[in-house]
């Protein structure tokens, strides 16, 4: 199977559907974490409201396709859902200094580079196709991506990550739902990723 990049947008993407919190998860300390965004700050969906799960200490379980692996045991996470097919993520990693924290996001862009190759090759039944949808200038700056995939039996998901950076303190946001590249909310995305860096602090 081919990975088809749109090369002027460049390449980058995941998929990833988010699972529920959980239940054993315990609750990050409010005084050590980084605000996290609410459900209201999501891009808006037409037929539902948005639910925000609990700001929780660890690793998001699944974890998340490509940047999954990337991520220290030190994250913090929020899970968002809505009543129909589309979920949301927050991961946030609070680094020793702005230098690592420079490092670990571009790890995680390393990871969305290669991401649909990544997916295929994991899963001969998926055909990913991945856009890169340029940086937003929010304090350190934050880079947004997109990926669709489809499957041999049918299934079309669309899912938009992004990568941000405040100092020390990283954020991924990833937004996913059934669909494809022409259901992918980027303008919606974008003010996302930007609220959710200036939250960082």
């Amino acid at each position: 199977m081919n990975v088809r990049v749109n090369r002027a947008l460049s390449a980058s993407g995941a998929t990833a559907a988010v699972a529920a919190v959980a239940a054993l998860a315990a609750p990050a300390s409010a005084a050590d974490t980084p605000r996290f965004l609410s459900a209201s700050q999501l891009p808006p969906h037409p037929a539902s409201a948005w639910h925000a799960g609990p700001v929780t200490a660890g690793q998001p379980d699944p974890l998340p396709m490509c940047v999954g692996d990337a991520l220290p045991s030190t994250s913090v996470h929020r899970v968002f859902r809505t009543d129909y097919d589309t979920g949301a993520l927050q991961v946030t990693v609070v680094e020793r200094d702005a230098a690592a924290a420079k490092e670990f996001a571009a790890l995680l862009r390393r990871h969305l580079d290669s991401c649909a190759q990544d997916v295929m090759a994991q899963d001969p039944e998926i055909t990913a196709e991945q856009k890169y949808y340029g940086k937003l200038s929010v304090e350190e700056g934050a880079h947004v991506y997109g990926v669709h995939t489809e499957a041999s039996w049918g299934a079309s998901d669309i899912n938009l990550f992004s990568v941000g950076r405040d100092g020390r303190i990283v954020t991924v946001v990833q937004w996913g739902q059934m669909g494809t590249f022409a259901h992918a909310q980027v303008a919606d995305f974008k003010k996302t990723t930007v609220t959710a860096v200036d939250k960082l602090r």
